[in-house]
């Protein structure tokens, strides 16, 4: 038997599941809930504290006090801005040590896996508790790309590609062999929404979901969800095209019957080596 999990619970329903799963397994684990992020309804019925996200040194606390072996991170962070975050002398003693220097996203959650491996946890991804989240190669529902919208699957990804070196986004919408928008800060809800008001006429753009080359995929793998195919739909795309083995995938039976009812294709695609 593994030992003691903690999640770490974002928004979503991603860390839900991660409890329903070692509720099934018999597995002993603990909620650590960021205030601010994870969802109320989720965390209350189960072992947990709330922490705000600034709190690094009162986490490690908790974390030995709870005898945790394994910590999994789960669920949407919004990013708060230093005011918001009001790190501890933990949090500062870590941004001290990581320098002026910029670093991005990917480096930096990759600083903070140092920093909580080097205490003695090990951290694991949301795809080793639930292997079978992540999508598989191929079309996830009955309705299949056309020519044009292969075309533009293959534009994102090419896009998105050349981006993984400079750490900026997961998603792209393409329509036509036209980039309509690229994911930054503000996450791929907000890009879907953006590029609604800006689709062309004729057959509608698809969304394409990647890691970037290298990515974190413990802390940080793309997610997509029941919600992402309605607001898909509502912006006039035509389809999802996703990363086969490094994107999770949410509820899939009830994405694949909303996929399905909207005319709505989901695609799982092995980035070219």
């Amino acid at each position: 038997m593994t030992g003691k999990l903690c999640i770490v619970a974002g928004g979503g329903r991603l860390p839900k599941l991660l409890i329903e799963a070692c509720r099934e397994a018999g597995r002993d684990f603990f909620v650590l809930a960021l205030k601010g992020q994870a969802d109320p309804e989720i965390i209350e019925q189960v072992p947990h504290e709330w922490i705000r996200m600034g709190a690094a040194g009162h986490g490690f606390t908790i974390l030995k006090e709870q005898g945790i072996e394994e910590l999994v991170m789960a669920g949407r962070v919004r990013r708060p801005s230093l005011l918001d975050l009001r790190p501890d002398l933990r949090v500062m003693k870590f941004f001290a040590r990581l320098g002026r220097k910029g670093i991005g996203d990917d480096g930096l959650l990759r600083a903070v896996i140092d920093e909580v491996e080097g205490e003695g946890y090990r951290v694991i991804g949301a795809h080793d508790v639930l292997p079978e989240l992540t999508a598989a190669e191929g079309p996830i529902g009955s309705v299949v790309p056309d020519d044009q919208a292969r075309n533009d699957i293959a534009r994102g990804m090419a896009v998105l590609s050349a981006l993984s070196a400079v750490d900026i986004g997961q998603a792209v919408v393409v329509q036509q062999g036209i980039v309509l928008g690229v994911e930054a800060v503000e996450g791929t809800d907000a890009l879907i929404e953006r590029c609604k008001a800006l689709k062309r006429d004729g057959v509608g753009g698809v969304l394409v979901k990647f890691s970037k080359r290298g990515q974190e995929t413990r802390v940080d793998m793309p997610t997509i969800g029941r919600e992402t195919i309605r607001q898909v739909a509502d912006a006039g795309l035509r389809g999802i095209a996703v990363g086969a083995g490094s994107t999770i995938i949410l509820d899939v039976d009830e994405l694949v019957r909303a996929a399905d009812d909207a005319g709505i294709f989901v695609v799982g695609v092995a980035r070219a080596q």
